[in-house]
């Protein structure tokens, strides 16, 4: 029975995720890898791992969020030099 409850929460979990977009899913895998290490950080040096968990997820996230912009800003500068050379102009400097 427990196999079946984990396949299935499984299985929700990554059908719940197939349509979120990058910013989404770079935030989501942030906060989530941030609320394990903070769970098991705190545990470590006995505290609570809630707290450890949320503080985790909360930094994660932000830092998440915060890759997925410098990814965008770096793909929107390759996207613009990949365009210039294409239409034989020179390549303008970043802002």
């Amino acid at each position: 029975m427990k196999k079946i409850i984990a396949i299935t929460a499984a299985t929700l979990a990554i059908v719940g995720c197939s349509n979120m977009s990058n910013t989404e899913q770079r935030t989501l895998s942030g906060a989530s890898i941030g609320a394990a290490a903070g769970a098991v950080g705190t545990a470590i040096f006995h505290g609570n791992p809630i707290w450890g968990a949320v503080g985790g997820a909360a930094v994660g996230a932000a830092s998440g969020y915060v890759y997925d912009a410098y990814k965008k800003d770096q793909a929107a500068e390759y996207n613009s030099g990949y365009n210039a050379g294409k239409n034989n102009q020179p390549a303008k400097a970043p802002n």
